[in-house]
Order: C-alpha cells, then sequence, then structure tokens
C-alpha cells in the first residue's frame, strides 16, 4: 500500500503516532494547541507528539515549532505540564508571528498510555471522541471530567470511489496522497491491475446489480461515481443516498446529471435524496483530463467537509423505546420476529452503525433478556423500565432521568423498536435541519400521519419528563406554537410492526 502522507495534519495520525511510541516504552508528550489569535495556520486542538528522538504534527507554519518540541522535552524531564504563548503578549520575544497574531499551547508529558490507546481505537473505529484538559495538563475523556476545557474529534475522511478508467484511478491517488483512507469499487480487471500497481490495496469489483459491495460509509465518507453505466450507477446512487455519507458526487455534463435523476425519481427516490447528489462534480466545471477532474473533485469534498457538524451527534442522545407488550401480535414477540434473517429489533438497533450519538439508550421490561442482548450487542445501554406496562410515558421518563447527570446532551432523537425500515439518511437528515436555532423538534411524517424518528432540543426535556400513560412525544410535538417542523419520508420507511400482517408488508418491502 502507498504510503500516507505523514506530516500528522490529523488528530488521528497523531494520536496514532504517540500511541506507537508510548507502547515501545519511549518518553513522550503530547502538545495541544488550547487557543489562537488573528491568523493562526493551526485550530484549538491541533496536536504534536514528542519523544526523545521525534516529534509528529505541527502546530504552526514552522515560525515556533522547533521551540516547542524543545520546551516538550524539558517538560518531559521534569515531568511537569507547561503552557506556553506565542506572538502577541508572549514572552518570547524573539519568537514574533509573523501574522501577528498568538497561539496558545499545553504540554503534556507522560500523557496515560491507556487513554491515548482508547482515543486511537475509537477514531479508527470510525467515532468520534471529545477530551478535556484541566489546568494541571491532564487528558481525560470529556465525559470524565466536564467541567474542563473541551476538544472534539472526528474520524480522518474516507473516499469510497465507484468507477473505471482514469477518473477513478486519479482520484484515488490523489486521495491516497493527500493521507485519506480510500476505497475503491472498479468494473474491469484492467483497473483492478492497474490500480494494485499504483499502490492501491482496497479495492473491490463490481460485478452485477444483485451482488453490489455491502454499504459501509458513515458520516465522514465521501461517495463518488466515476463511470456512465444506468443498470449499476442507479442501484449504486440509490444506496449511497441511504446511508450517512456526508457527500455523494456523479460525474457527467448538466444533462447526464437531469437523465440521472430521473431514473432515480423512477426508481422511486424522493427528491430530498436526489438532492444529495452532487453533479456536475467538482469546484472546476467542464474539465476534460483526469488529473483534473480529481483535483477539481477532491477540492469540492474538502470544501463539503467543513459543513460536516463537529459536535451535533456528540451533544445528541438516541432513546430507543423497546419496552412494548406485543399485545396485538399474533404469534409471539413482534421485537424478536424474523425480519430478512434477523429479528426486527436488529434493524432499528444497527442505525448505530452509522451515527455516533453521545449517548445510546434503549428501554425494556423486566425480564426481556434476548431483547437486552440484540440491544447490548448492538451498542446500546440498555435500562429496565418496572413501570414499563403503565404506559410508554413512564419508558419517556426512565430514559430521561438516565440522562440528567450528562448536561452536554442537547437533543434527543426517539426510536421505537418496531419500526425496522427507517433509512440511517432520514436520522441524518433529521439532525442536518435541527442545526437551525429556530427548530427546537421535528417529527417524521408518513402522508399526514406524526411519528417517531422524533426529535427534541434540551428545552423540550421538561415537557418529555411531564408525559403520562401512554401518551408519547408526539402529544408534547403537536402542543407545540413554535419551532415545530416535519420531515417525510415513503409509508415503507415508517412501518412498524404491530400484528403478523405488518411483518409479511415489511419481508415484502426488504424483498423489493
Amino acid at each position: 500500500m502507498a504510503a500516507l502522507l505523514t506530516t500528522g495534519e490529523h488528530p488521528f495520525h497523531v494520536l496514532q503516532r504517540l500511541s506507537d511510541w508510548l507502547a515501545e516504552g519511549q518518553s513522550c508528550a503530547l502538545v495541544i494547541i488550547t487557543a489562537t489569535e488573528g491568523g493562526a495556520v493551526r485550530a484549538p486542538g491541533a496536536l504534536l507528539a514528542v519523544s526523545d528522538s521525534m516529534s509528529f504534527g505541527y502546530i504552526s507554519g514552522g515560525c515556533i515549532d522547533a521551540d516547542v518540541v524543545l520546551q516538550a522535552r524539558d517538560s518531559m524531564q521534569v515531568s511537569k505540564p507547561r503552557s506556553l504563548r506565542y506572538g502577541a503578549g508572549s514572552p518570547f520575544v524573539d519568537l514574533p508571528l509573523p501574522c501577528g497574531g498568538a497561539i496558545e499551547v499545553t504540554i503534556c508529558p507522560a500523557p496515560d498510555r491507556t487513554l491515548i490507546q482508547e482515543l486511537t481505537d475509537t477514531l479508527a473505529n470510525r467515532r468520534r471522541v471529545s477530551v478535556s484538559l484541566s489546568s494541571d495538563g491532564k487528558l481525560a475523556r470529556f465525559r470524565d471530567r466536564p467541567d474542563a476545557p473541551r476538544f472534539d474529534y472526528q474520524p480522518p475522511i474516507r473516499l469510497r470511489i465507484a468507477g473505471r478508467g482514469a477518473d477513478a484511478l486519479a482520484l484515488a491517488t490523489i486521495s491516497q496522497a493527500a493521507g485519506y483512507e480510500t476505497r475503491l469499487q472498479l468494473l474491469d480487471e484492467d483497473d483492478i491491475h492497474q490500480a494494485a500497481e499504483l499502490g492501491l490495496s482496497d479495492i473491490q469489483k463490481l460485478t452485477t446489480v444483485n451482488a453490489l459491495p455491502d454499504l459501509t460509509d458513515d458520516p465522514w465518507t465521501a461517495f463518488i461515481l466515476l463511470f456512465h453505466d444506468r443498470d449499476l450507477e442507479t442501484p449504486l446512487l440509490a444506496q449511497a443516498v441511504s446511508g450517512p455519507a456526508f457527500y455523494i458526487g456523479a460525474v457527467g455534463s448538466r444533462r447526464t446529471h437531469a437523465n440521472r435523476c430521473e431514473a432515480l425519481r423512477e426508481a422511486g427516490l424522493s427528491e430530498s435524496q436526489i438532492a444529495r447528489i452532487h453533479g456536475p462534480i467538482g469546484l472546476v466545471p467542464s474539465l476534460r483530463d483526469a488529473s483534473s477532474i480529481a483535483l477539481s473533485t477532491l477540492a469540492e469534498i474538502i470544501d463539503t467537509a467543513k459543513q460536516i457538524p463537529t459536535r451535533d451527534d456528540a451533544r445528541t442522545a438516541f432513546i430507543l423505546l423497546a419496552a412494548g407488550a406485543s399485545s396485538r401480535f399474533e404469534s409471539g414477540d413482534k421485537l424478536l420476529a424474523v425480519l430478512d434473517g434477523q429479528p426486527v429489533l436488529h434493524h432499528t438497533a444497527r442505525l448505530l452503525e452509522s451515527h455516533a450519538p453521545g449517548q445510546a439508550i434503549a428501554v425494556v421490561s423486566p425480564g426481556d433478556a434476548a431483547r437486552t442482548d440484540i440491544l447490548e450487542q448492538a451498542g446500546w445501554t440498555v435500562i429496565v423500565n418496572p413501570d414499563a406496562s403503565e404506559g410508554q410515558a413512564h419508558s419517556i421518563a426512565a430514559a430521561l432521568r438516565a440522562l440528567e447527570p450528562d448536561d452536554d446532551i442537547d437533543q434527543i432523537v426517539f426510536l421505537l423498536g418496531d419500526m425496522p425500515l427507517v433509512p440511517s439518511s432520514h436520522i441524518a437528515e433529521m439532525l442536518r435541519q435541527a442545526c437551525h436555532p429556530s427548530v427546537r423538534a421535528i417529527m417524521t411524517a408518513c402522508d399526514e400521519i406524526r411519528t417517531p424518528p422524533a426529535l427534541f432540543k434540551r428545552d423540550m426535556f421538561q415537557a418529555l419528563s411531564g408525559l403520562t400513560g401512554d401518551r408519547g412525544a408526539k402529544s408534547v410535538f403537536n402542543n407545540m406554537k413554535t419551532g415545530a417542523m416535519t420531515l417525510r419520508v415513503p409509508m415503507t420507511a415508517c412501518l412498524d410492526i404491530d400484528c403478523v400482517a405488518d411483518l409479511e408488508r415489511a419481508r415484502e418491502t426488504e424483498h423489493a
């Protein structure tokens, strides 16, 4: 595999290198930018790892990095943290910053090896992390020290490129050279062979519509379609918009893209899904050579990546209500009934694979061992509601009580365990719409029916806690005067399983 960029731009790569050094028993320090003023090169949170003989990462354009490394090694010698200021207002008058601004850094000597490995593993598993830095230079997970300054890190951008020929190979080569994880999905054997010669190793063979590779996109993935093959491009794009990728683009002229959009409409995609697809791709229009198209496309991806919310998921709690009694289901427990080879509840629980909420709480009834096992395997924190038989309001209240110690949660997404066909893209769109300050609550709309998934901001928590009996979040939503909005989805997406006939309809939808 070709070497990735090694300048240490992304915190994940710095933490990864630091973790390796600590595992080898080296004496190390971690430097973190805590504040900037003016035109600083790096942002607060940027990292620099330092050992006795090496450093990895950078915190400026070269103006002060050498001195910071020396200060870090002195800090390592005496095992004391240091807070330093460079530029305007700094005692280091011989180290001015040409931009006229200032940079403040904290040096953390002997960072905890277990913590650094945990942070590295979390980012490697494509999940956000938040850390806090105390006044004495100690780094911790933010959940363990919520009163200290916070820094948020998200996984590196990943490109998934489906295509053929020079365009796909050029974009993959430039992407990997820039340090981005790059996955190629190619049609032709010659392209696969050439990609291997170029040092690209994450390669999948595209064959038929019925054998598409499994969707593994996450909120930090960009999907790019770089070929014209209507039989494959429609299902590939339909698959991509069903996931949480932050960027979806397809090569071609305006006319080609218009025809493509019409084919997607005929395939049943909604206008909001089609609107997510960039086309023509790239910041520079009408380019004709592969390397220029690749650079233009990558520039557009980077520009779009700036819009990824850095903390929305981290400030969101997912609450999955799975304590229902299945009283209307004619054949056992509806949440354990099999749909596409897995229990119904498994499909809902898997929404965590595409999102990284600050908390994920599932509510079950006493004795629901099978439901609990499914949820815990999917990564949910399960709480038992002893009053589940008294109505849904009691489960909502139990979940809100579990959230009370976490002041960082600003909003909740409610999910129902018996709604297995909700697409992750709908949750992603809900989170995007919630970024607007005027929005206080969002409910899903199927025709004229309002239903979960539903999102509520913190100022609605008290009203939710005051629900009684079998009243759910919809009753709070219906009483709102301002800040309420709905997001429409097809009826199939909000199908809930109450009886065996509903399960059969879900099976028909999955088969279709």
